[in-house]
């Protein structure tokens, strides 16, 4: 059974960078797509970002492109969401999700996961 671990969140004040890990127990012979998924208080669980399973592919949500940045090293079984110039509509608790179905990223963001993180706070204040 594949385990995610979601770290890196933390306070950040406006402007700021963080970078956000997902850390898999293991992978299988064929790893898998990777997906970043953030839900904010009092609103729905929203997509951004997907890198397919060797990293050729990636998708971001039109609200963090430009600023996030996926990628992963498969060797180290983990997953990095670079977001910089954070801005407060980006706080929320951020997700890692993946399900052995999908090496690939198409409409990642409202398919189905088997996988997910527990989930790490990202704040963006003054």
């Amino acid at each position: 059974q594949l385990q995610l671990v979601e770290s890196g969140g933390g306070l950040v004040q406006p402007g700021g960078s963080l970078r956000l890990s997902c850390a898999a127990s293991a992978f299988t012979t064929h790893s898998f797509a990777i997906s970043w998924f953030r839900q904010a208080p009092g609103k729905e669980r929203e997509g951004v970002s997907c890198i397919s399973s060797f990293g050729g592919v990636t998708n971001y949500a039109d609200s963090v492109k430009g600023r996030f940045t996926i990628s992963r090293d498969n060797a180290k079984n983990t997953v990095y969401l670079q977001m910089n110039s954070l801005k407060p509509a980006d706080t929320a608790s951020y997700y890692c999700a993946a399900d052995p179905r999908y090496d690939y990223c198409s409409a990642y963001e409202t398919r189905d996961n088997s996988y997910w993180g527990q989930g790490t706070q990202v704040s963006v204040s003054s």
